[in-house]
């Protein structure tokens, strides 16, 4: 009797935890959110007008402050957005808290607060080192209940993130993050380590999630609502892994960097470095010749990895070599441009820019426009268009005007055909933005409007008969304005809007 009596309290001991740790595992589930989204993107073809709306699905967890971490292209051009929790039926309208696409992550918030009852913010913890198991959970499209996978934390560096083509650190797990279950936490010890985003088209079972430097960078920056984003240093570096080239930059055979190549003039390293410096430490990490720090033992990535742990009017500690000497300075970092090339790099959750004048539409040219090429651009899209990517833009050139296509009209006879033909000047006068390009047309006093490209060739309008067909056109064509709305304010005044 003795015997049994002692084992039975020996079962009830071991059963214990085990049922704690269900409990436990239960609640987290609770955390775990199923997003509904309706999304209707610009149609970057027909500016004025919106795709037809998609219904997607992801994931996200809650966090504190009665918030959901998920990434950012799950709710994207979002018109309605709707959450769930595990186990329940009933879906709660949300809305869009705090976006950032560069690190492809949102905060979402619930105006029913029942809806975060019997719910626990899930706490951000610690990157787990390399070969430990983390836990990815989701719901993958194909079902509707929660989905829990496991995987090895294999690599910690910088990724190119698909959803705005950026460049920050990332986690790579050997598990499948599969459509849906973008946005879910990934989980070691009950704490978010990472947030799942992408997968790697080229292999199986590998993913990637946002790592916590980032999500905390984000959270930090999102405290004031006011979206600020990583700062940049402004400079372009190349590798120095050739001995000649560190010889002839002065450095000692012992001493390894980054050389600098160029400086953008606005931006906030044009204070402190100039081409032919080599960038030797940055906030303390010294920098190697392929341009990589060690940023955990005998674990290294991109040298921004150092800059992207500060945020806009931090000051960063930088070392470097100029024409051998050695020199030690701060950076006030800053808020970087819409983009460095001539092409603006794709935008979300805004309309696009447009301008229509005698039935012809021009748009500024951005991967927006490039991409509804379809998922194959890279060969489809215009050879231009692909070309202007790899150029660096600058004060007489800040963004490309295109010409994007004819609505044949009496005054366009002749150019019906010509479409994503990039424009160089109007009336003489080079084009440096889309902005001045819409006030040339609009200022034009002249009897004929003549534009033109690099290559000489040239579509001149009748500037009476173009203001006189404007309203036909339009009508014709079922555009309801001429160009997109708060253009400028100049534009905006003339059309009554």
């Amino acid at each position: 009797m003795k015997r049994l009596f002692a084992l039975a309290i020996l079962i009830l001991a071991v059963a214990q935890p085990v049922f704690a740790d269900s409990r436990e595992h239960e609640q987290l589930k609770r955390s775990i959110i199923k997003i509904y989204t309706t999304a209707a993107a610009p149609d970057y073809f027909n500016p004025w007008a919106l795709l037809n709306p998609k219904q997607l699905s992801g994931s996200g967890a809650v966090i504190s402050g009665k918030r959901i971490l998920t990434n950012a292209h799950v709710v994207a051009n979002g018109s309605f957005i709707q959450v769930q929790r595990h186990g329940d039926a009933q879906k709660f309208r949300a809305r869009v808290q705090f976006v950032s696409h560069e690190a492809d992550l949102a905060l979402l918030t619930v105006e029913d607060d029942s809806f975060f009852e019997d719910t626990r913010p899930l706490a951000l913890g610690e990157l787990p080192d390399l070969q430990e198991e983390v836990t990815v959970y989701g719901y993958p499209i194909g079902g509707k209940s929660l989905s829990i996978t496991r995987g090895v934390l294999s690599r910690v560096e910088h990724q190119y993130y698909a959803h705005a083509e950026s460049y920050l650190m990332a986690g790579q797990i050997d598990a499948a993050i599969n459509p849906g279950n973008s946005g879910g936490p990934v989980i070691s010890n009950g704490r978010i380590v990472g947030v799942a985003m992408q997968t790697n088209q080229g292999a199986e079972n590998l993913g990637y999630f946002v790592p916590p430097s980032v999500i905390e960078h984000v959270l930090e920056d999102a405290k004031d609502g006011v979206y600020q984003g990583f700062p940049e240093l402004g400079a372009v570096t190349q590798s120095m892994e050739s001995p000649s080239m560190k010889q002839a930059a002065g450095l000692d055979p012992d001493q390894d960097g980054a050389l600098i190549v160029r400086v953008f003039s606005d931006s906030p390293a044009a204070r402190v470095l100039q081409p032919g410096d080599v960038l030797l430490e940055v906030d303390g990490f010294p920098v190697a010749a392929d341009r990589t720090v060690e940023w955990r033992e005998n674990q290294r990535t991109n040298y921004h990895y150092a800059v992207d742990l500060y945020h806009v009017g931090d000051k960063l500690p930088v070392r470097f070599s100029r024409d051998g000497k050695v020199q030690t300075a701060d950076v006030i970092l800053a808020a970087p441009p819409p983009s460095r090339s001539l092409v603006v790099s794709e935008k979300f959750d805004q309309p696009p820019r447009y301008y229509i004048y005698g039935g012809v539409v021009f748009v500024p040219l951005n991967m927006n426009l490039i991409k509804r090429w379809g998922k194959n651009w890279h060969s489809k899209a215009p050879i231009d268009y692909l070309y202007a990517r790899n150029q660096w833009n600058d004060e007489q050139r800040r963004e490309l005007v295109v010409a994007l296509k004819v609505l044949p009209a009496g005054v366009n006879l002749g150019y019906h055909d010509w479409k994503n033909w990039i424009i160089d000047s109007v009336n003489g006068h080079g084009v440096s933005d889309f902005d001045e390009f819409a006030q040339l047309m609009e200022n034009n006093q002249a009897p004929f409007v003549e534009l033109r490209d690099q290559s000489g060739y040239r579509m001149v309008l009748d500037a009476a008969t173009a203001q006189e067909q404007q309203p036909l056109i339009l009508q014709t064509y079922h555009i309801p304005n001429r160009h997109s709305q708060g253009l400028f304010s100049t534009l905006a005044r003339d059309s009554g809007e």
